[in-house]
């Protein structure tokens, strides 16, 4: 006769049903990369039959805790992310997530978001309950640092990032190339989950012929647009300086910024022909992408770059550099235009031949589109939810 199946077996039989604590410090409706990319990973979570507790800041006064089947959250006290406007930091809930997770709510794995005071304190109440943990590398805040006058923190902060993510049991990375990078500089236990998009939100047939003309744009006219904030980090002085040389030989062209940041008004008021889009979300958002034609992304700073592949969904000839999700998922040639990392003069060049050569355009935009359509969030999801099913079923096994 089979010897009965051990615990560790019957979860492993079992893949929906968790108990997963998420812990983070921006969520829906805050509108950045972690946010959307945590918010796309709960719901696929909950529709594969799981429970999550979310734990995460108040955003303003009047927020109040969500409660839906399966999904309840727990808000903490919290502070303005400095440089970051919208954006809050979690106090550290350590004594407070302790005894929770020790009694009815403790969760069967803890996935921590963010790298604040509030993941801190929720990998340490984790760690001294002997709970599987997980963590996200979503932001690289040692490189951001230069960008907001205190460079000569770097060293430090990247000691920090390193620290915290090795407490985990694992740590979850959105590139391959960003897993070899980080494993040189001694983090350990990183996992591969890329990110995926939203092809039926975005997509090429929002493209909005009066949305195109409400910037002043001709019907042949050529629109260049950047999506994303309005930040030192994004290196928009190149996103100005190619459109710049592409205006010189497409008068008609416009330029087109979505998002807003702290150099929105000063760049508003030394470029007032540009278009300042401001903040758009969901089908608004959709459209501004898919009324475009060519798409500058010039940041040196990413771990992975969502609006890469939202500008690809769109149907947008795309311009980024060979790094994240541009190495990940754009064909040079193919499928966009990829300079070499750091490279500004080839950006500017291969973004300037490119708005002249109409051909090409429509081909990186026509396949660029369909190679979107392979990038789809439940495949993410699927591996996600593998990868803590498997931390949840070594630590039964260490039991055992």
């Amino acid at each position: 006769m089979d010897a009965a199946p051990s615990a560790a077996e019957k979860v492993a039989d079992t893949r929906g049903g968790m108990r997963i604590a998420v812990v983070t410090e921006t969520y829906p409706p805050e509108i950045n990369g972690v946010a959307m990319t945590i918010g796309h990973m709960v719901e696929g979570l909950l529709r594969r039959g799981h429970q999550i507790h979310l734990v995460r800041p108040r955003q303003h006064g009047a927020d109040s805790a969500r409660l839906a089947p399966r999904y309840k959250e727990l808000l903490v006290r919290s502070l303005p992310l400095p440089g970051y406007d919208g954006l809050r930091m979690g106090f550290s809930t350590r004594r407070t997530l302790s005894q929770l997770w020790q009694q009815r709510d403790r969760p069967e794995v803890v996935h921590v978001v963010t790298e604040g005071p509030l993941g801190r304190s929720a990998l340490s109440a984790a760690t001294r309950l002997h709970i599987p943990t997980s963590s996200d590398f979503h932001t690289n805040f040692d490189a951001y640092s230069v960008h907001y006058g205190f460079g000569l923190l770097k060293p430090v902060i990247g000691a920090y990032l390193k620290r915290f993510h090795n407490r985990a049991d694992c740590t979850f990375v959105p590139t391959r190339e960003l897993r070899v990078r980080l494993e040189s500089e001694g983090y350990q236990h990183l996992l591969v989950v890329s990110r995926g998009v939203d092809t039926r939100l975005y997509n090429p047939a929002r493209r909005s012929d009066q949305l195109r003309a409400s910037w002043g744009v001709p019907g042949d006219g050529l629109v260049v647009i950047h999506v994303g904030r309005l930040a030192p980090e994004k290196n928009l002085p190149l996103v100005l300086t190619a459109f710049e040389q592409i205006r010189r030989h497409s008068a008609s062209s416009r330029l087109v910024l979505v998002g807003d940041g702290p150099l929105r008004a000063s760049l508003q008021q030394r470029h007032p022909s540009h278009v300042f889009a401001g903040t758009r979300r969901g089908e608004e958002l959709a459209a501004h992408y898919a009324s475009g034609d060519l798409f500058l992304f010039p940041s040196s700073t990413e771990t992975f770059g969502n609006v890469t592949i939202e500008a690809m969904a769109s149907g947008l000839a795309v311009v980024a550099y060979d790094y994240a999700a541009g190495r990940e998922h754009v064909e040079h040639g193919k499928t966009g235009l990829l300079a070499p990392f750091g490279d500004a003069p080839t950006f500017v060049r291969i973004a300037t031949e490119l708005a002249v050569d109409r051909a090409l355009i429509a081909k990186l935009r026509h396949n660029a589109r369909v190679a979107a359509e392979r990038i789809g969030w439940d495949e993410v999801v699927d591996c996600f939810d593998s990868a803590l099913h498997g931390l949840v079923l070594r630590r039964m096994r260490d039991k055992h």
